[in-house]
């Protein structure tokens, strides 16, 4: 039997999200195209107002930096990378079967994941940071570290994607490159001082204490050295509230047109980790089940648990996190009972 969403319903669906092993909190923001229908509700050890890490969901922001600064002719999504980077930078950065294919790669392929680029962030130094080993994140660790792998396949190879950290690392870079300023402050040019967004920052300080605690499963994972260097692939501090303002303005032509955003959906790629979903350029695109694979929530899922979706097919959109590295089947869940009762 369907309801109609109401805030004391929505409040019980919390509940029942927390119920679900290591899910310690959790805040969602669900509203409409129009604002008629807008609720917040948390549960659990976060308050609706708690700020928590948008990790991930911060390439949208990342997204929407781009087509700015491509509709101010500062750059084209074509334009090879080696354009913004200096050559000891990219020099045998992507060395596939032998071949440097390095100069190949576009501002369009780190976008869309397509670049071929290893992550650095996968196995060994993944599991160093749910162990608990806080560090500090360079980009020169980064160069480093993926220069020792090998790309899975060429830039821009016909069907191929592969979630990759490293791509957005690199695409902080080229913004500064672009802007002669930090990441920190386009952000806040471009983004936060024109929304009005004043619950949004980027996270810097390692004594901030604002945001949330994450979780990995049962236990406190404390990374203030890691989140304070990654402005532009996961940096990014905000609230449910603050964060539907800003989804709301990506999806309705606040950053670009309609027809920029149907060219981010243009082309999608299946990826298999960190989970199941489709990647376009800069926005991904999350099925809700497996009779619904060519539908589904677009926008972008975040490391922490935290997540921003709009739902074309009932004009929706989703904020929140929950909080938990290994929460976002809960989220998805709890997205979709939303959208079956509205």
């Amino acid at each position: 039997m369907n309801h109609k969403l109401t805030q004391s319903l929505l409040d019980a669906y919390m509940s029942k999200v927390i119920s679900r092993k290591n899910i310690h909190g959790a805040v969602i923001c669900v509203e409409n195209g129009s604002g008629a229908l807008s609720f917040t509700s948390s549960a659990g050890n976060i308050q609706p107002s708690d700020f928590y890490f948008l990790a991930s969901v911060t390439k949208l922001y990342v997204t929407a930096v781009m087509l700015r600064l491509r509709a101010q002719n500062r750059l084209r999504l074509e334009d090879k990378i080696s354009r913004y980077l200096p050559t000891d930078m990219t020099s045998g950065l992507h060395v596939y079967k032998g071949i440097d294919y390095t100069q190949a790669i576009t501002i369009k392929h780190l976008m869309s994941n397509t670049s071929g680029l290893p992550d650095y962030f996968s196995n060994d130094v993944f599991s160093e940071f749910l162990s608990g080993k806080d560090q500090a994140w360079s980009l020169e660790k980064t160069l480093t570290l993926i220069k020792q792998k090998k790309p899975r396949f060429m830039p821009g190879q016909k069907g191929k994607a592969q979630y990759s950290d490293t791509n957005y690392q690199l695409l902080g870079i080229i913004i500064e490159a672009v802007t002669g300023t930090s990441v920190k402050d386009v952000f806040k040019q471009l983004i936060f001082d024109e929304l009005g967004l004043e619950e949004t920052y980027i996270f810097e300080d390692v004594n901030d204490s604002r945001p949330v605690p994450l979780y990995y499963k049962s236990k406190p994972l404390h990374l203030p050295r890691y989140m304070a260097s990654i402005a532009s692939e996961g940096g990014i501090v905000a609230t449910a509230k603050d964060t539907m303002t800003f989804l709301k303005a990506f999806f309705n032509g606040h950053f670009f047109s309609r027809q920029e955003l149907s060219e981010l959906q243009k082309n999608w790629n299946l990826l298999f980790l960190p989970g199941t979903f489709y990647y376009g350029v800069g926005i991904s695109r999350q099925p809700l089940s497996l009779w619904g694979l060519k539908k589904g929530l677009l926008g972008h899922w975040g490391q922490s648990g935290a997540f921003a979706f709009h739902d074309p097919e009932k004009d929706l959109y989703f904020t929140g996190t929950v909080n938990q590295v290994t929460g976002h089947s809960a989220a998805a869940r709890l997205m979709n009972k939303i959208k079956k009762s509205a």
